[in-house]
């Protein structure tokens, strides 16, 4: 794409507004500032924010993300806490004490036992909770595996499986339910396991790509440098090779690691975040975020180097919330809020997908996209309407800029071409929307555990904040954890709403991916490991995607077409052209137009006096037959009367005998409108009507005809009001005659 920086439209407070940005942290954060805590740790389980001090546990719940949320308190026991996470049903406190015991508390009874390691050779990394069918919580130690099963019964531990490997650190990922096991003297050497409600599976073991630098040495590959992503529901991990200054890109299969790329990186220190399936890398050290979306097969960024940008932050908020009759007070409330206006700080810990926990002042961030920023960064408007056709999590605010985008380029008169690639991409979005059923609002699927072995169930999927140990401390470390990069689709879109559902269609490898087969390399294998993709969890990206942004026929009329109508701000050909553009779209999409469309383009060929192009469209079924396209014929026939048969004709056609006989009438064939009436059996006219048509014509032949068709064929007709009235009527008629 042909992207621009761009100016963000949001008023930025005491940091002024126009700000460039396509990323925005929200002002206020949510504050964590505990007395006594001892660092912070997240749970990407349960998404809760953990803060303990010494005999106290305090967490947060980060989503939905609120500033205000209050923390919960448990109580625990005082002693060394290397890490902190809650059971999957939040029942049992398990905090890790040392690198040999793990205590357990039950948070109704107040119960606790301790786990230690029964061999002195061994050393706990970490742990985690799982809800795979067989166990409930993992231990990672420097020996391997050690998989459990809590029995609630005895309050302890029931070892179910071990797995023997040599570990020096691991990634694992709640959300993707995939664990990595670093070994080798340069850590790159890793084996992989994905625990999930489907069960087990184990890849198979691959080694990470390092360049080697120009000294003679071997650098090792950091747990800081590994990261386990989830993108448009597909897993990747993504590593930083500091040597090569790139993020190169693996995508997980059950039989297969595939290598899908590299992203360049320019500066020492990266963190990743995943904002909407769009990728952010971070370059701290130069204070500025690109993002990617990988979906595209491209490697190009999609904006511009930019900062993050702080929003509705204002200097006086703290100051004026926290009234001080000490001028200490007041500067120390001024340096306070000054602190929570620094951006890209020393101790800004970037927790997978979106937020980022800020140690030194103990407030954590949301991060967001700013879609309208971007969208006005780039001249390429087929390539931002496929960007924005892919966001779930605004899908409104997508949609309502998709509608201002199409209508400017009407406006602007620009090429028809363009406009009809435009309107390809939108049409294209929303036919896949119908066929995935996404596009029905309020509507939110239920997920159930999936029996494919190859697919991750989905269970109770979370942020994904990679946990990392190397035996040293499970406290957060600086993040860095990434998406996979590019790679060849057969469509453009997201079919974000597919790839929820499980269902991909996977990329065929392109030549320079190399296919892993038992371990070895086969070049030219067939493309059967891409049939086997492993899949995240599903179940949180459905939370907040009830809505979807594609557009319907009905919307594009009303918010697009109509309005341009209403001010005739276009020539009628030009519009003309575009609508018949969008019916060609439609057609090839076999997406239904709304009437109402087909309506406008008869009003603008009228008003055009295009009676010939009319009636070719017509005949040719461009416009497709309805009643309410009839009526607008009959309507705009009043000029044509070759139009106005084309409408009548339509009723007759679509069998609206209703309105056919009415319009008989009104065109004075009362008559005919008797026979044709009586012929289709139409018995929802009233007989008023053709009896003031017949006395209106002045014939009393015809009044006479008239009552006594309904006097033959309506039971009851010569005891109503219309048979008397009209009968003295004739009566009259008759005197005079005679007379």
């Amino acid at each position: 794409m042909a992207w621009k920086a761009s100016s963000s439209q949001a008023s930025v407070g005491g940091l002024g507004s126009g700000a460039l940005s396509h990323v925005f942290i929200q002002y206020p954060p949510l504050r964590c500032n505990i007395p006594g805590s001892r660092g912070f740790y997240y749970d990407d389980g349960n998404k809760l924010l953990i803060s303990p001090t010494s005999d106290q546990i305090f967490s947060w719940k980060t989503a939905p993300f609120s500033p205000l949320a209050a923390p919960i308190t448990d109580s625990i026991t005082e002693g060394p806490i290397c890490s902190v996470r809650f059971s999957l049903d939040e029942k049992i406190i398990a905090v890790q004490r040392s690198n040999i015991s793990i205590q357990f508390w039950h948070r109704e009874t107040g119960e606790t036992f301790t786990h230690r390691c029964k061999s002195e050779s061994e050393s706990i990394l970490g742990f985690f909770w799982t809800d795979c069918p067989s166990c409930d919580i993992v231990i990672v130690k420097t020996s391997g595996l050690d998989l459990f099963a809590y029995d609630s019964a005895s309050k302890s531990l029931i070892l179910v499986e071990t797995k023997k490997l040599a570990v020096s650190w691991y990634v694992y990922t709640h959300e993707s339910r995939l664990i990595l096991l670093a070994s080798g003297m340069q850590c790159k050497t890793f084996h992989g396991f994905q625990l999930s409600s489907a069960g087990i599976i184990r890849l198979p073991k691959f080694e990470m790509v390092m360049a080697k630098p120009e000294a003679n040495s071997k650098p090792v590959l950091a747990s800081e440098d590994v990261y386990i992503v989830t993108v448009y529901g597909r897993i990747y991990c993504l590593q930083v090779d500091r040597v090569a200054m790139v993020l190169h890109s693996y995508r997980f299969y059950r039989d297969a690691i595939i290598q899908q790329g590299s992203l360049p990186i320019y500066s020492s220190k990266v963190a990743v975040s995943v904002v909407d399936n769009v990728l952010l890398v971070h370059q701290v050290d130069a204070k500025v975020v690109i993002l990617y979306d990988i979906f595209a097969d491209s490697r190009a960024p999609i904006s511009a180097p930019l900062p993050v940008l702080l929003r509705g932050f204002q200097r006086s908020d703290i100051s004026n919330s926290r009234p001080s009759t000490k001028e200490s007070e007041s500067s120390e409330a001024s340096d306070s809020n000054d602190n929570e206006a620094i951006i890209y700080g020393a101790d800004w810990t970037f927790l997978v997908p979106d937020l980022i926990c800020d140690v030194a002042n103990k407030l954590l961030w949301k991060i967001h996209l700013d879609l309208e920023a971007i969208s006005a960064s780039s001249s390429e408007v087929p390539s931002v309407l496929e960007f924005l056709q892919r966001r779930k999590l605004e899908a409104n605010k997508a949609k309502q800029l998709c509608l201002a985008i199409m209508q400017t380029m009407i406006l602007e008169r620009r090429p028809i071409t363009m406009v009809a690639k435009a309107m390809d991409v939108l049409v294209t979005s929303y036919s896949l929307s119908l066929k995935t059923g996404s596009y029905f609002k309020g509507i939110k699927t239920e997920r159930t555990p999936s029996s494919v072995p190859n697919v991750s169930g989905p269970g109770q999927a979370t942020d994904v904040f990679t946990s990392r140990t190397d035996g040293k401390s499970v406290q957060h470390e600086p993040a860095t954890g990434v998406n996979s990069v590019s790679f060849s689709r057969p469509s453009t879109y997201s079919s974000s709403e597919t790839e929820d559902n499980c269902i991909f269609e996977p990329s065929k490898i392109s030549s320079n991916d190399t296919q892993f087969v038992g371990g070895k390399v086969d070049a030219n294998a067939e493309s059967s490991t891409t049939d086997n993709p492993l899949n995240a969890s599903v179940s949180e990206q459905q939370e907040s995607q009830l809505t979807s942004p594609a557009i319907s026929p009905d919307e594009m009329y009303r918010s697009v077409f109509a309005p341009i109508e209403e001010e005739m701000t276009v020539e009628p050909s030009y519009l003309v052209a575009i609508i018949l553009e969008f019916f060609r779209c439609a057609n090839l999409e076999r997406v239904k137009v709304h009437p109402s469309l087909y309506v406008l383009t008869i009003q603008l060929l009228a008003r055009s006096e295009q009676y010939a192009e009319l009636s070719l469209f017509i005949i040719n079924k461009v416009i497709e037959p309805s009643k309410e396209v009839a009526l607008q014929l009959l309507e705009s026939g009043r000029q044509s009367l070759q139009i106005r048969k084309l409408g009548s004709d339509m009723l007759r056609q679509l069998s609206l005998n209703h309105d056919y006989v009415l319009l008989l009438v009104q065109d004075g064939y009362y008559l005919e409108a008797l026979r044709y009436a009586r012929k289709h059996k139409v018995t929802t006219i009233r007989p008023s009507l053709f009896l003031e048509a017949a006395f209106t014509s002045n014939d009393s032949q015809h009044l006479a005809a008239v009552l006594r068709f309904f006097s033959d064929f309506i039971p009851g007709f010569r005891s109503t009001s219309d048979f008397f009235t009209y009968y003295n009527v004739l009566n009259e008629m008759s005197s005079s005659v005679t007379a």
